[in-house]
């Protein structure tokens, strides 16, 4: 079956100045997609409170999953999530996990490596800890349960080039497989780790940040030397051509303007092109 959209114009979880285009950019996607299959997440217009937890706007982070968890699960095959920040992957991955019984990697293409804890962040971001929470480690309702986290071992992270030091150390502490931008233009690499991971099916996180910010604007953290939009779709076919794809993600289009979205709308429909190009996992 074909994957079913699911987008979530969530904003909450950016502590970046340009955090409220991220919903922005989701409309923009959301304007692209076959309305027949696709689900819209509502997101509250407020902030949020942290509520003591650590993480920045967590009440609202909080139903956001909840909600995005509902949606979820009335798709009948698999979910490209459509966000918004990377906290949108959070319910994404525990779905996609669940379907799978854990027979789950996840190809995490970021130009971050997004491993904070509530208490190691430097912002308070929970963008900059989805992953962790991936893990099953952080804020409570936040964090994935024992049956659906994904295990560090099977955690594959691909251009990241901006690491703070608590992600360093749980990197090194637990082996996590990491591919430089330059491995990225190598797909037998990457399909490599992800083999190394024991898993059969995989998850596609894609925070638009891996991309060097010449090859798209809309970028609300852009880091230089990234990987280039041709060698990213790329990537993504021969990924996709290689394993069924349990579930998948676009997140992080902030684009400053409705202009500035048209010029980039392209590039990133190749991506939802390239994801969709392949067969999808089997529950």
């Amino acid at each position: 079956m074909p994957a079913t959209f699911v987008v979530v114009p969530l904003w909450q979880g950016s502590v970046s100045s340009r955090a409220m285009s991220h919903s922005d950019g989701a409309d923009a996607i959301l304007g692209d997609l076959p309305s027949s299959s696709t689900v819209v997440v509502e997101v509250p217009v407020e902030a949020g409170e942290s509520l003591g937890t650590g993480v920045q706007r967590y009440s609202t982070l909080l139903r956001v999953r909840e909600r995005t968890a509902v949606a979820l699960s009335h798709v009948p095959d698999w979910a490209l999530t459509i966000g918004g920040d990377c906290g949108a992957s959070l319910a994404s991955v525990g779905h996609a996990s669940a379907r799978t019984g854990g027979d789950l990697a996840v190809l995490w293409l970021d130009a971050h490596p997004d491993l904070n804890t509530p208490e190691t962040s430097p912002s308070g971001g929970f963008g900059g800890m989805t992953l962790r929470a991936i893990a099953g480690e952080g804020a409570e309702g936040l964090a994935l349960d024992p049956d659906t986290r994904v295990a560090p071992e099977r955690l594959v992270l691909g251009g990241i080039r901006a690491i703070d030091d608590e992600e360093r150390r749980f990197i090194d502490e637990h082996g996590v497989s990491t591919l430089t931008v330059e491995d990225l233009s190598d797909p037998s690499l990457v399909i490599a780790a992800l083999e190394a991971t024991g898993a059969s099916q995989v998850f596609i996180h894609i925070d638009l940040d891996v991309l060097d910010p010449a090859a798209l604007a809309g970028l609300s953290y852009p880091m230089p030397f990234g990987i280039g939009a041709s060698e990213l779709v790329a990537l993504v076919r021969a990924v996709v051509a290689r394993f069924p794809i349990a579930g998948a993600a676009i997140a992080g289009f902030a684009p400053s303007s409705p202009q500035s979205a048209d010029d980039d709308l392209p590039t990133i429909l190749r991506l939802v092109g390239a994801l969709t190009s392949g067969g999808a996992a089997s529950a």
